[in-house]
């Protein structure tokens, strides 16, 4: 391989690395930007973040699949970016905590939602939760007498 090659590609593997080191940093705005979105309950900003997060993840693998074509044309290339490289390393795994508290946090509200309208159409939910005035659980609300005139 030429010199000049050479220089080219590790120019060009630096320039893949700050642009992964760049979109990890975006994607970890815009996992804050979710868990925002979900702490307030805006759908609007919920459909951003998430829009923008899957963008985000899309770059990072294809910038990820050049970097690893470049590293094997040129192998030795690895040690130069090695630093910056860990960084991103480290920003993805942040990344990769947040969005399971994102998705914790998911799951709860689903769960909350589900039980109310479960309760709501009385379909039941958890029942453990819902009592008659005697204190016994009710397991069929639909079957209750509620009033009479």
């Amino acid at each position: 391989m030429s010199k000049l090659l050479h220089h080219e590609l590790e120019a060009a593997l630096d320039a893949v690395v700050e642009d992964l080191h760049r979109a990890a940093t975006e994607l970890s705005a815009a996992l804050v930007a979710e868990r925002e979105a979900l702490v307030g309950a805006d759908a609007a900003a919920l459909d951003r973040a998430g829009t923008r997060k899957q963008a985000l993840m899309q770059r990072l693998e294809e910038l990820d699949a050049e970097r690893v074509q470049m590293l094997k044309l040129e192998p030795n290339a690895a040690a130069r970016t090695e630093s910056r490289w860990r960084e991103v390393l480290e920003v993805i795994r942040g990344c990769q905590e947040m969005n399971q508290r994102n998705g914790s946090l998911v799951n709860q509200r689903l769960a909350q939602v589900r039980e109310a309208l479960a309760v709501l159409s009385g379909q039941g939910g958890d029942v453990r939760s819902v009592y008659g005035p005697g204190g016994e659980v009710r397991t069929a609300l639909r079957s209750h007498h509620l009033a009479s005139a």
